[in-house]
């Protein structure tokens, strides 16, 4: 199926969705940007773990040529004559598990010297707390003093955005970049639901131009390689389900139209 959402697809935020999404938008972020950087800069994927509170659920592993018995735990035991009444509710739990993410980094060629780096906001950046958001924002804070360009590009409604001075316009999703040269300054981008993404600059070295980034591109094509509408229910609310009323509204109407909704 073809993504339905002329930018972000607010489906795609489901907690267990994003560590597979976020991976697929970080190769094709990549992949693009790798196109034009060439031959005098390359984008290098760097890898990084954090931990993550996420919904587990269960996995049954498979042993081969051996007969595996399961028994029901509360099922009284021979002879015991002991009866248990069940439990009224059994849910999953929420466990913090390692989780991998990546970012890009673009260094030039030869000297391999960082330009710039890219983030792709994950939730333990903006889960409040020291291991979250505040490890994240010393991190923003060492590439401030610095010679690196940051690109931070989030696509999360929940959690703690990156820090600037004034408070920000209300919308889902922002992008803000770094450059070397305007520090302190900070430009923002915010993203609006019901539109495509517009052409992002990626700051090299001068005198050279910053390089395209389409981040609405790179989002259909992640959403069409990773086959989302496969696991993606339309008829639900997405998650998180705190959108703006006026969003909501339209995102309603927009699925309606598009046949996701009866």
């Amino acid at each position: 199926m073809e993504p339905p959402f002329p930018g972000m697809d607010p489906y795609l935020e489901a907690p267990t969705m994003w560590p597979d999404v976020h991976h697929e938008l970080i190769g094709t972020l990549r992949d693009q940007l790798q196109a034009v950087l060439a031959p005098r800069y390359r984008a290098v994927i760097t890898p990084y773990a954090t931990l993550e509170s996420i919904e587990v659920a269960p996995v049954r592993k498979v042993v081969p040529d051996v007969a595996l018995i399961e028994r029901d735990p509360d099922a009284p035991s021979a002879g015991s004559g002991a009866a248990f009444e069940p439990a009224p509710l059994t849910l999953p739990a929420v466990m913090e598990v390692e989780v991998e993410y990546a970012r890009i980094e673009i260094y030039t060629v030869g000297q391999r010297t960082l330009v710039t780096a890219i983030e792709l906001l994950s939730p333990a950046n903006k889960r409040p707390g020291v291991n979250g958001a505040d490890a994240y924002e010393q991190k923003r804070q060492e590439i401030f003093g610095s010679t690196v360009n940051l690109l931070e590009i989030d696509l999360l409604r929940h959690g703690r955005r990156p820090q600037v001075a004034r408070p920000l316009p209300a919308a889902p999703y922002f992008v803000f970049l770094s450059r070397v040269q305007h520090r302190p300054y900070i430009e923002i981008w915010p993203l609006a639901l019901r539109e495509p993404i517009k052409l992002l600059p990626v700051p090299l070295l001068s005198p050279d131009p910053p390089a395209p980034l389409d981040l609405t591109a790179v989002i259909h094509t992640a959403y069409r390689r990773g086959r989302y509408d496969l696991d993606i229910d339309y008829h639900e609310p997405p998650p998180p389900p705190d959108l703006a009323a006026d969003d909501a509204a339209w995102l309603d109407a927009h699925l309606r139209e598009r046949g996701l909704r009866p």
